[in-house]
């Protein structure tokens, strides 16, 4: 059962005390724009400025959005957005890459049992939420409009308040502080320009509700809120670029066709000249057409010139406005001249950069505008702002395992006093629960011990086994080539020209030694140096003894057989 807050006096972020048992007799039943004083709000429809932009209308729209009127600088915002796929385009990529990170509610430093079991129920109750994707995105469209606004509709499931939607609001309806009495300081004149209020037909504007609303402002640039925005900074790239598009969409309409110039008699009236006129702006494409007689049409020379310069233009303004958007232009399109892999690490880094920045943001404000609500209505342990759980979103990189692995026990063997929990922050390993299946290092049968003698016997074997193959292999070749050879000759043969490559090896490496000498102080010197590896000629020895030896035993064996 959550604790009675009832009773308890709060100031929220705008300085207003208010009453948290007011507050659920009124904000969390009706949402504040439902309010018939704000019905004018609902038949609010775009007025569309980009139509007919120019650079003095432009001017004008930003410079209304400073003084307070932020309508016609959001719905440029909203036609920028709707108007140029590549504006569209940029923007979906950094504002998607927000959803895919996971969040954590974190309770308070140095918790008490009833705050840790408060945060694991705050963190239960969003998780279970469908709708918390949808409002980060939404959220997400302050990083173009500079700020974005969602009403927040209360639900009572049993004893505890939830929302139960959060419904997104035109950005067209809040303006931003003017002449506020309650903020405005007497002596010295002072209007908080930072403060969005609903329009609601007087010059102050409504407070925004506390409990009511996900406000966000995204801080893109330091400055008023009314200046605040990408919007702002994209508003220019894009109207050049429609001046870019224009002209090569004119340029394009006249290219290869002649010029067309009408002659028409002196004395001609208006009717007569109109008709003229139609008739040289469509014989062009017509390839035909009808004047007066007295009138002439000369035809001079086609149309000159190449798209590069228009193009040019709009891919200019296209890389400015990719460099606005997400910090760079490689991670948005490929030159072929620039556009090198290392190059484009460095700007999906810088990419990355501004993903987290927006996270912490958003993540600072869903802390105050929705954690701590549900904390303040629903928590046992409640009893300060300052004590409130916080969502945070997991913005760190898992580190390189392998390379951890590796590093970690050589440093630990020297003596460095690692933390586990450093390391498992830093691996993005998560602490194992209680009555959690957990991996465990699987213990290698140990190797039986090896006797002396069958460590000696072994090699022998070995040995044995090679000499047989090796007097079978002679035999075979006696018999095949019907040789009255003896069978030691034969053995000795094999030896020499086993043994002769290894001692020619030995003689060359000492011919070299010979002939690189100055005297015979420096060939001594060099003798003492060599080292002659004898492996090959030790196992050649070896197995031409094991072979006599096994010949001898297989001759006695049959002699005896025979007598």
């Amino acid at each position: 059962m959550a604790i009675e807050p009832n009773k308890t006096v709060e100031t929220d972020r705008n300085g207003t005390r208010f009453s948290v048992k007011e507050l659920s007799a009124k904000v969390l039943v009706k949402s504040q724009t439902d309010n018939a004083k704000l019905g004018h709000l609902h038949s609010h429809y775009a007025q569309h400025p980009s139509r007919g932009l120019t650079p003095a209308k432009l001017a004008r729209i930003l410079s209304q959005a400073e003084q307070g009127d932020l309508i016609a600088q959001c719905e440029l915002a909203e036609d920028m957005e709707e108007k140029d796929g590549h504006i569209f385009s940029e923007l979906q990529k950094r504002r998607r890459s927000l959803l895919d990170v996971e969040w954590q509610i974190v309770p308070p430093r140095n918790a008490s049992t009833a705050e840790i079991k408060d945060a694991d129920m705050l963190a239960e109750q969003l998780e279970d939420m469908q709708i918390l994707d949808d409002l980060i995105f939404d959220m997400s469209d302050a990083i173009l409009k500079g700020f974005s606004n969602n009403e927040i509709v209360w639900q009572q499931q049993g004893k505890l308040w939830l929302p139960e939607a959060f419904n997104y609001k035109d950005p067209s309806w809040f303006m931003t502080g003017q002449t506020n009495a309650s903020t405005t300081n007497s002596v010295n004149n002072i209007v908080d320009r930072n403060e969005l209020r609903l329009r609601d037909n007087t010059l102050e504007g409504a407070t925004l509700q506390p409990f009511g609303w996900v406000s966000h402002v995204h801080k893109t640039k330091s400055g008023y809120l009314g200046r605040n925005g990408l919007a702002r900074v994209l508003a220019w790239p894009f109207l050049f670029k429609n001046y870019g598009v224009r002209d090569l969409a004119e340029f394009l309409e006249i290219y290869g066709l002649p010029l067309r110039l009408g002659k028409y008699p002196t004395g001609a009236d208006k009717t007569e000249k109109a008709t003229l006129l139609r008739a040289v702006m469509s014989i062009g494409h017509n390839a035909g057409g009808i004047i007066p007689k007295g009138m002439e049409i000369d035809f001079k020379e086609a149309a000159k010139g190449n798209k590069d310069p228009f193009e040019y233009m709009i891919s200019l303004m296209e890389k400015t406005i990719s460099k606005t958007i997400l910090g760079g232009t490689l991670t948005s399109q490929a030159d072929g001249k620039s556009s090198t892999n290392a190059l484009g690490n460095v700007h999906n880094e810088v990419r990355q950069e501004l993903r987290d920045s927006d996270l912490k943001q958003i993540g600072n404000t869903l802390s105050r505008d929705l954690v701590l609500p549900m904390y303040m209505l629903n928590g046992k342990s409640y009893r300060t702002p300052n004590r409130s759980p916080r969502l945070v979103f997991n913005v760190v990189e898992a580190e390189d395992l392998k390379g951890y692995a590796e590093s970690l026990p050589k440093l630990v063997d020297i003596g460095f006093a690692i933390p586990q929990a450093w390391a498992q922050d830093k691996l993005q390993i998560p602490v194992a629960q209680k009555d959690e299946v957990m991996l465990t290092k699987q213990a290698k049968a140990e190797p039986k011990p090896k006797s002396a003698g069958l460590a000696f016997e072994e090699p022998q074997a070995k040995l044995k086994q090679m000499a047989i193959k090796r007097i079978v292999a002679l035999k075979s070749q006696s018999e095949n080539a019907r040789q009255e050879v003896d069978d030691v000759d034969l053995m000795s043969a094999t030896l020499q020209a086993n043994m002769s490559p290894i001692l020619a090896g030995f003689t060359d490496e000492v011919r070299k030694l010979v002939e690189s000498a100055d005297s015979l102080e420096t060939l001594q010197v060099s003798l003492n140096e060599l080292d002659l590896s004898i492996d090959e000629a030790s196992e050649v020895l070896q197995l031409a003894l094991v072979a006599a030896d096994l010949a001898g035993q297989y001759d006695v064996n049959d002699d005896v057989s025979e007598a």
